[in-house]
């Protein structure tokens, strides 16, 4: 790339404040990198569930099978649970209120014929007076199981006892798919744990935030905690959801999923109608939000206002039409979007030509200590491709006004100096033969470069503290 002297002073000035660019840089990475989080394996995970349960059994002096329905049911959250019990001081209420059959319940049993089978023989059942033969009740287990239910309710119509876990693990043959339906469903259900989204990864991330933040799991994947796309900042994950999701309307399915799904109006999960009733419920186990399917309002709300449903808000549609056939307006952000996302897959390449040029200057007598920045550099500009992708997003989804103007200049700023790195490391890093000479224009570049994305990420997320940016509704 070439350069010309107004470059040089830039890099100059920025040389005189380098403690302070040190400071800022390490913010940053404090920033995205400092929030306390744990990668767990399936038997760290299954530890760690299993100690959760420990507490309540101590406390609530009740099975460890009945204990972990009872958690699930408060979304792993001991403390919540906990008021819930202080509050009730009676664990059968408790259980009861839940629809959780109590371990001190007797179940049903007598001699007959099975109103199932029609076999004669032994029946038995919970303590709701439902029974059933042994072979029933371990078809009808085995299938609920196969269809991923980890809470398994009684087999009479619209009867919603929960069977305790030892009575279910009584009828089944292997338990291991229901222990890891349980699993699963303990990460799904907990705010507090993530499936890592990386291809064949079957680890989970704890963290002390379920607000959006930067994790990385050992398997290399990095995700936004709060919604496991890939991390987003400076956008929030509505705009990331929305933004996925206007993306995929190109595809082949996106007039059947228009025609046929909506969003949930609280997490944005597709959720199809399969019935006549317009009472929804999303089926995401950590929302659960009830919502009419006619007018999107919440059920509670909306059930004291019919008229939402029968009354046409002309300007909210004509706004919706308006900025979803603007088609130029989100080409020209997408092609921008799509460019940077293509920079880091190619940048990739950059991690095997730095080891290798790593390897002459070893091969130099040159120590590894002194050569660290290199991969340090090829770090800095994955993070501020990744930073720079998403300004595209947030740009879109941004009215315009005296404070979008400033950030459209930091965002030419950071892209300015995110290319002048790039081609640096890409093209000019092999010919200059004075390490020295290297280390320091290495880092000149990378100091300014993460100068200019911290800038960039203040102002954003100042911005949303203050309330200065108008964003576009879809």
């Amino acid at each position: 790339m070439d350069s010309d002297g107004s470059d040089e002073m830039m890099y100059d000035d920025n040389r005189e404040m380098e403690e302070e660019d040190d400071s800022d840089t390490e913010s940053e990475e404090k920033d995205e990198k400092s929030d306390e989080f744990q990668i767990l394996n399936p038997a760290a995970l299954d530890s760690t569930m299993t100690t959760s349960i420990s507490g309540v059994v101590e406390t609530l002096e009740i099975p460890s099978g009945t204990a972990r329905i009872l958690l699930q049911k408060f979304k792993w959250n001991n403390d919540i649970l906990m008021d819930k019990f202080y509050e009730s001081t009676d664990v059968e209420s408790l259980l009861k209120v839940h629809k959780i059959e109590s371990s001190e319940s007797q179940g049903a049993s007598e001699t007959g014929d099975c109103d199932i089978c029609c076999d004669t023989g032994t029946l038995t059942g919970m303590s709701c007076g439902h029974v059933a033969c042994y072979e029933c009740w371990k078809m009808f287990i085995m299938e609920q199981v196969k269809e991923g239910h980890s809470e398994i309710q009684c087999m009479a119509s619209k009867c919603e006892l929960l069977m305790p876990d030892e009575k279910v693990l009584g009828y089944l043959e292997d338990s291991e798919p229901l222990k890891s339906m349980i699993l699963n469903n303990y990460v799904q259900t907990n705010v507090f744990l993530k499936w890592c989204p990386g291809p064949n990864c079957e680890n989970a991330v704890k963290s002390d935030y379920c607000n959006p933040h930067l994790v990385t799991c050992t398997c290399g994947t990095r995700f936004c905690f709060s919604c496991c796309d890939d991390f987003h900042n400076p956008i929030n994950c509505r705009q990331m959801k929305l933004w996925l999701k206007k993306c995929s309307e190109s595809g082949e399915n996106a007039k059947w999923i228009i025609q046929n799904t909506k969003d949930c109006p609280k997490c944005l999960t597709s959720i199809e109608k399969n019935g006549g009733c317009n009472y929804m419920r999303c089926t995401k186990p950590a929302c659960g939000y009830q919502f009419c399917w006619i007018c999107m309002d919440s059920w509670e709300v909306h059930k004291h206002a019919w008229y939402k449903c029968s009354s046409f808000d002309k300007s909210k549609d004509t706004n919706r039409k308006e900025y979803r056939s603007n088609h130029d307006r989100y080409l020209f952000f997408y092609n921008r979007f799509r460019i940077h996302v293509e920079s880091v897959k190619l940048e990739k390449k950059l991690v095997a030509k730095v080891e290798k040029l790593m390897d002459k200057m070893q091969q130099r007598s040159i120590p590894w200590a002194e050569v660290r920045f290199l991969p340090a550099a090829v770090d800095t500009l994955s993070n501020c491709r990744r930073t720079l992708t998403y300004t595209y997003v947030f740009a879109f989804y941004l009215n315009s006004n005296n404070h979008s103007i400033m950030f459209e200049n930091n965002q030419k700023d950071l892209e300015m100096a995110t290319e002048q790195l790039s081609g640096f490391l890409e093209r000019d890093m092999e010919k200059v033969d004075d390490l020295k000479a290297l280390n320091r224009d290495v880092q000149d570049k990378c100091r300014y470069v993460e100068h200019r994305r911290k800038v960039l990420l203040d102002h954003c997320s100042e911005g949303v503290e203050q309330g200065i940016w108008n964003f576009i509704e879809e």
